[in-house]
C-alpha cells in the first residue's frame, strides 16, 4: 500500500472509530462522567495508569475508585484526612497495590493544594521548540516522586522516556487532555501542550496493526519505537498525528474480535 492509499485508509478508520459511540466501552468513559476540570484530570490520570488488562475490568475498578472518593475526586483529594485513606487499603488492580494507592493520594493532595490544574505538572517542563512531549513526561515523573517518602515500588507505574519506556498510559492520558475535535471523545482541556507534540499510545493492538501496515521497523516496543511510529503518522497529519490512535487501536480491537468469533 503506497503512502497516499495508506493515509486514505487510516483517515477513513479515524472517521469510523473517533465517534461518541466509542466512549462507553473504553476507559475514557470514566472521566467523561465529570464536567469539572480537576475531576477529569484526577480520575483521568488514575484511570490511565490502571489501563492494562481487560477494558471491562479497568472500568469496574475505576468506578470503585470513584466510589471511594465519594463521587467527587477533586473535593476528596483536597479535603480528605489521613484517616480517610484507610478505606483505600483494599483497592488493588493487578500490580497496583495499597502502597501505590496511598502514595497517589498523597501526591495528588500535595499537588492540588498548591496548583489549580495538573496541566502545569507536565507543561512547565516543555522547552521552546520541543517537538514532542518527552521533556514533559520526564519532568512529571521527577515531580511525582519528589516527596520524601515516595515508595520505590510505585515508580514502575509512572513511565518516562528517560528510561526508554513507551509511556503508553501517560501518552494516552495526554491525548485525552490535549486533543480536541468536533467528535467529543477527547477533552481538549489543556492548551499549553500542542496536539502536534503528542506521541502515540503504543499498546499491543496499535503495535500489531502498525507493524502490519509497515509503519514500524524497530523490533522493540519502547520510546524510540513510539517516536518512529508518531513520525510516520505525522507525515500524514503534522498538526494532529495522534488522531490515528483511533484508527490503529480500533482496527486492532476489531481484528481481535473477529478472530475470536472464528474460533467460536
Amino acid at each position: 500500500m503506497n503512502n497516499n492509499k495508506l493515509k486514505s485508509y487510516l483517515d477513513d478508520c479515524v472517521l469510523q472509530f473517533n465517534r461518541p459511540e466509542f466512549i462507553p466501552d473504553d476507559p475514557i468513559s470514566i472521566p467523561h462522567r465529570f464536567s469539572k476540570l480537576q475531576d477529569i484530570e484526577i480520575i483521568g490520570l488514575w484511570v490511565a495508569v490502571l489501563a492494562w488488562g481487560q477494558r471491562k475490568t479497568i472500568i469496574n475498578k475505576s468506578h470503585e475508585l470513584i466510589d471511594l472518593m465519594g463521587g467527587s475526586p477533586h473535593d476528596f483529594i483536597l479535603n480528605h484526612k489521613e484517616k480517610d485513606r484507610k478505606a483505600f487499603l483494599n483497592f488493588k488492580h493487578r500490580t497496583f497495590q495499597a502502597t501505590d494507592t496511598l502514595y497517589f493520594l498523597e501526591f495528588l493532595q500535595h499537588y492540588y493544594r498548591q496548583h489549580n490544574s495538573l496541566e502545569d505538572a507536565f507543561a512547565r517542563h516543555l522547552k521552546a521548540g520541543d517537538p514532542t512531549t518527552a521533556n514533559a513526561l520526564i519532568g512529571f515523573r521527577k515531580d511525582f516522586f519528589a516527596l520524601p517518602d515516595a515508595p520505590q515500588r510505585t515508580r514502575k507505574h509512572i513511565a518516562s522516556p528517560a528510561r526508554n519506556s513507551s509511556c503508553k498510559r501517560l501518552n494516552m492520558f495526554l491525548r485525552w487532555m490535549v486533543r480536541q475535535d468536533q467528535q467529543g471523545v477527547d477533552f481538549g482541556l489543556w492548551k499549553k501542550i500542542k496536539p502536534s507534540q503528542l506521541q502515540m499510545p503504543l499498546d499491543v493492538h496499535v503495535e500489531r496493526v502498525a507493524r502490519r501496515l509497515g509503519l514500524i521497523d524497530r523490533k522493540q516496543r519502547d520510546w524510540k519505537t513510539v517516536v518512529e511510529l508518531t513520525d510516520r503518522l505525522r507525515a500524514f497529519d503534522p498538526i494532529d498525528p495522534v488522531k490515528y490512535d483511533f484508527a490503529l487501536f480500533g482496527v486492532g480491537v476489531l481484528e481481535k474480535a473477529n478472530i475470536r468469533k472464528k474460533r467460536i
